[in-house]
C-alpha cells in the first residue's frame, strides 16, 4: 500500500497552534484541551476575555480555501436562520503576523497552515432509542435544508452520482492498495456496486440536490435537555440529496431502522417536504461511503495517528471483509425500487407501535 505522505500537519505542535491563535489576537489562559478529529487537529481552549474556542487547524491540501469559505458561509447562514450550529468568529490581523484570505475572514493562514475558530458548544449524544429525539432532529434537519436551498455550492464536492466512489476506487487500484489475492474479487464487486449506485440515481429523475451537513451520524449531533440538539461539524458539507443527511442517523435491522425513519420522516415533514422517492438511495449511499472510506484511510495511512488508530487496515482479512460486507451490499441495492414499498402506508403504523 502507498498512502499519501503529503497530507502531514508537519510542525503543528501545541506551541504552535498557541502562536497562531494569539496571532489572531485570541490569547489563551493556559487551559488547553486536544479533542478527537482524525481528519483535522482541533484544539479547545480557554480565552483569558473568558471565552471559551475551539480551532480547527485544516489537513493540508484536503480542500482549497474556497472550499472551506463556502463551508463557512454556509454555517453563518444557518446561524443567522437561527438553525443550532457553530459558525467560524471573523479573525483580525491586528498582529501582523497573520496573514488571511481575505481581510477579514473566518479562515487564517499561518506559518503554512491553515485554521478557523468557532465558540465551543457543549452537549452530550442523543439518545436515539428516543421517539421523541429522532423527531426533533427530524425537525432540525428541515430547517437545516432549507437553508441549504437557498443557493448551491460553487466549489465543494457533489454526492449524486458514483463519482467519488470511481475516485476512491481508481486511488485504491492506482495505489496498489488491495492485496494481490483480494483484488479479484473486489475488483469486480466494485465494479458492480458502484454500477447500481449509478442506477439508482438515474432512476430518479429531476432529482433536487441542496447543501447538506454531509456527514450527519450521531457523533455530530450534540443534545442538551433544554434546547435539545445542534449540529457540530461541517467539514464535509456537500451538495446532495437530502436523504444523505437521514440515512446515517438509523441503525439496528431493518424493522428498527424503518420505526427510526418514521420518527425522524415524521419530524422533517412538519417543516418541509421531502420527496420519498429518495428512500430508494439509502443502501446506494451507504455503499458509496463504505468505498469511499476505504480510500480515506488508504490516503491517510501516512499520519502516524492513523497506524495506531486502525491497526486492522489494510490486511488481506480487512480486504476480504469489505469484499463480503459489499456483496451484501449488492443485494440490498438489488430490490432497490422496492425497499421501502408501501412506506407510506406502513409508516403511521410503525410510529405508533415504536411509541
Amino acid at each position: 500500500m502507498k498512502p499519501d505522505t503529503d497530507h502531514s500537519f508537519g510542525n503543528l505542535t501545541p506551541e504552535f497552534m498557541l502562536d497562531a491563535l494569539d496571532a489572531a489576537g485570541l490569547y489563551g489562559d493556559g487551559r488547553i484541551l486536544q479533542l478527537n478529529s482524525y481528519e483535522n487537529r482541533v484544539l479547545q481552549l480557554h480565552l483569558e476575555d473568558g471565552r471559551i474556542a475551539v480551532a480547527k487547524f485544516y489537513r493540508p491540501e484536503r480542500w482549497s480555501d474556497a472550499q472551506i469559505l463556502e463551508e463557512h458561509r454556509f454555517a453563518q447562514a444557518l446561524a443567522d436562520a437561527e438553525v443550532p450550529v457553530a459558525a467560524p468568529w471573523t479573525l483580525s490581523n491586528d498582529s501582523g503576523i497573520l496573514t488571511l484570505s481575505g481581510n477579514p475572514s473566518t479562515l487564517a493562514h499561518f506559518g503554512g497552515q491553515r485554521f478557523a475558530v468557532t465558540p465551543r458548544q457543549g452537549g452530550r449524544s442523543p439518545e436515539l432509542e428516543d421517539p421523541e429525539v429522532l423527531t426533533w432532529i427530524g425537525r432540525l434537519l428541515a430547517r437545516l435544508h432549507g437553508v441549504g436551498r437557498q443557493q448551491p455550492f460553487a466549489h465543494r464536492q457533489h454526492w449524486a452520482s458514483a463519482e467519488p466512489g470511481q475516485v476512491a476506487r481508481d486511488w485504491l487500484i492506482a495505489n496498489d492498495s488491495v492485496p494481490l489475492e483480494v483484488m479479484p474479487a473486489w475488483d469486480e464487486v466494485t465494479r458492480r456496486c458502484l454500477s447500481a449506485i449509478q442506477q439508482a440515481f438515474d432512476a430518479i429523475p429531476d432529482l433536487r440536490l441542496l447543501r447538506l451537513h454531509g456527514d450527519c451520524h450521531p457523533g455530530n449531533i450534540l443534545w442538551t435537555p433544554t434546547a435539545g440538539p445542534h449540529f457540530v461539524d461541517l467539514d464535509d458539507a456537500v451538495m446532495g440529496p437530502a436523504v444523505q443527511d437521514l440515512w446515517m442517523l438509523l441503525s439496528g435491522d431493518a424493522l428498527s431502522a424503518r420505526q427510526q425513519l418514521a420518527c425522524v420522516l415524521e419530524g422533517y415533514e412538519m417543516v418541509a417536504e421531502f420527496d420519498r422517492r429518495e428512500l430508494t438511495l439509502i443502501e446506494p449511499l451507504r455503499t458509496l461511503r463504505m468505498i469511499h472510506h476505504s480510500a480515506w484511510l488508504a490516503r491517510r495511512f501516512g499520519d502516524p495517528a492513523f497506524p495506531l488508530a486502525f491497526p486492522w487496515f489494510g490486511t488481506p482479512n480487512y480486504w476480504n471483509d469489505q469484499v463480503a460486507k459489499l456483496r451484501e451490499q449488492l443485494e440490498a441495492m438489488r430490490p432497490v425500487q422496492d425497499q421501502f414499498h408501501g412506506f407510506e402506508d406502513d409508516a403511521g403504523d410503525l410510529d405508533a407501535n415504536f411509541r
